[in-house]
């Protein structure tokens, strides 16, 4: 039977997974961890800290997937002695046997952090580091009921071809409401029809200069 995921080494040297299912990649080939520190980062959680300049930074990502935007942010965290509140959902989590492959401990220097991120229960808080907080929701957006507002979402779902249903209107509809006043969204993602739903359910939206391989991303802002 052929696995799930395959493992790929990207540009930058950290790995990226294919998935069979979906067809897809879960990171850039051009470079994962430089994907991921350019637009959940630099063009998400920099930038709004920059406008937020007291209390806790909540964030919610739109796909756990394989930990690093977890990881990256929670060293970002420790970096600025920022206190940060992650809440991540996935449908359709990774097994260890793949996970404890990924090279993102070893490449960034923290392969405890990156198995506690990994290892911590479902469903519950957990603190990681002093400044860094996480819960992790096994299931699907749609199916989720949340009262919460968060400063920066990282919408990093598989593709509008692979899973079209998170990129119309009803979900994004949710995220925006979700989305804190003068929060932002951050996304791989500029198809057109996408940037048009994220003005139809209320965001201002920008395209940005891409990492390698990508010429353009996106971000919303709630006004």
């Amino acid at each position: 039977m052929q696995p799930e995921e395959s493992l790929i080494v990207s540009a930058d040297g950290s790995h990226t997974l294919r998935s069979q299912h979906f067809d897809a990649t879960y990171h850039s080939k051009h470079g994962a961890i430089s994907e991921s520190r350019h637009i959940f980062i630099g063009a998400g959680l920099d930038y709004l800290s920059h406008s937020k300049e007291a209390g806790p930074v909540t964030i919610f990502e739109m796909g756990f997937g394989t930990g690093l935007n977890a990881l990256l942010t929670a060293q970002w965290s420790q970096s600025y002695n920022r206190m940060v509140r992650y809440t991540t959902i996935e449908a359709y989590p990774l097994n260890t046997e793949i996970t404890n492959q990924l090279n993102y401990g070893q490449i960034l220097k923290d392969d405890n952090l990156f198995s506690k991120i990994h290892s911590s229960p479902w469903g519950e808080w957990n603190e990681l580091l002093p400044s860094f907080s996480m819960k992790k929701i096994k299931g699907k957006i749609e199916d989720l009921s949340i009262t919460d507002r968060y400063d920066v979402i990282y919408y990093d779902a598989f593709g509008p071809g692979a899973q079209p249903l998170l990129w119309e209107q009803p979900v994004l509809q949710k995220i925006y409401d979700m989305t804190a006043d003068g929060g932002v969204l951050t996304s791989f993602c500029v198809q057109g029809t996408f940037r048009r739903t994220l003005m139809a359910v209320g965001y201002q939206v920008e395209k940005l200069p891409g990492p390698p391989g990508k010429r353009e991303i996106t971000r919303a802002k709630k006004p």
